[in-house]
């Protein structure tokens, strides 16, 4: 996904363009965040903002810190040290003031079990200050949305988890927030909800500019998604930038996948010589390169010599997954 124009892809900061009143004000800020629980640092002077418009991923496995640093952001965690913003908004000194500019997403659903679909949506809506008439239809409005119209009267805990977080969902936007906090989005969710929550997080913010902020562990969610991706390493910040940008700095993770119809060829047989790195798969090989474009073109001539009949030749650009092995060290043993 290309960055919105007020983004520098690669810097932590935003250009002077203004995307709307205000653009230079980052809508996150935050400034050598640490949180310490007892002797443990779960945060180590974390920085970073977002810019308006901006879908960031806090990108990281579980007890990484990235949490921690989303309960910092949004008021309901005091840092150890540092401080945060939301729209300018200094979150330690300011919560109230902060926490009306956002709308927050837990990992685990909290609805209110006895009240109906519609009336958890209602509340939340009269709770932020939204005037009655303004309710009804923002609240009906988004169960359309989410598909959730015709379950608004089904109490909270008859959904399922996926359902529970399509509510969450709507309970959070029904204030239009300036700011999505969402924690793990799509853990343990069915495939059709995880679809439709990573289709409406797109189209907010394509139509509305609304500015997102995910924590996850799942490094597909964040290459689709984000615009850019900060990965937290044991509370450490380990890097920032777009996606494309971070797949860019593992050259040597780039590849040639090659799949032959019929039989398939030894790599030895392909390859210019010993000592590349090959991943057998069932129907042919994936062998590791900086230089991928001419080295599939030497196994596109080979196979050509040696009457081999390809199915299918790709050039891959390292994962995101591989990009985060690679700059944390995660996976490697000890050095």
């Amino acid at each position: 996904m290309a960055p919105p124009p007020s983004i520098v892809p690669g810097r932590t900061g935003v250009s002077t363009a203004s995307v709307s009143a205000g653009a230079d004000v980052p809508a996150l800020a935050a400034e050598v965040l640490t949180r310490r629980f007892g002797d443990r640092i779960a945060v180590d002077r974390v920085s970073f903002t977002v810019a308006r418009g901006e879908i960031f991923g806090f990108l990281g496995p579980n007890g990484a810190g990235k949490s921690t640093t989303a309960r910092m952001l949004t008021g309901f965690l005091p840092p150890t040290e540092g401080r945060a913003w939301v729209g300018g908004i200094d979150v330690n000194r300011h919560p109230s003031a902060a926490r009306r500019h956002i709308g927050v997403v837990p990992e685990e659903a909290n609805v209110y079990a006895d009240l109906t679909v519609r009336q958890n949506v209602l509340l939340m809506a009269e709770l932020h200050g939204v005037a009655r008439a303004e309710r009804e239809r923002r609240c009906t409005d988004l169960l359309q949305t989410f598909e959730l119209g015709a379950r608004a009267t089904q109490k909270g805990r008859q959904l399922s988890k996926g359902l529970r977080q399509r509510l969450m969902l709507c309970m959070a936007l029904v204030s239009t927030p300036q700011v999505l906090f969402l924690d793990e989005p799509t853990s343990g969710l069915d495939v059709a909800s995880t679809h439709m929550i990573r289709d409406v997080i797109a189209r907010l913010n394509r139509e509305q500019g609304m500015t997102v902020f995910i924590t996850t562990h799942n490094m597909d969610e964040a290459d689709q998604l984000c615009h850019r991706v900060a990965i937290i390493d044991r509370g450490h910040m380990a890097a920032i930038d777009a996606p494309a940008a971070l797949r860019g700095r593992v050259e040597s993770r780039r590849s040639v996948v090659v799949k032959f119809a019929g039989r398939a060829a030894r790599p030895e047989d392909l390859l210019p010589g010993p000592g590349m790195e090959v991943v057998m798969l069932p129907d042919g090989w994936r062998v590791f390169s900086t230089e991928p474009g001419p080295l599939a073109q030497r196994i596109a001539a080979r196979s050509t010599e040696l009457g081999l009949r390809l199915e299918s030749l790709n050039t891959l650009a390292p994962t995101l997954e591989e990009v985060y092995l690679s700059i944390t060290g995660a996976g490697r043993g000890p050095a």
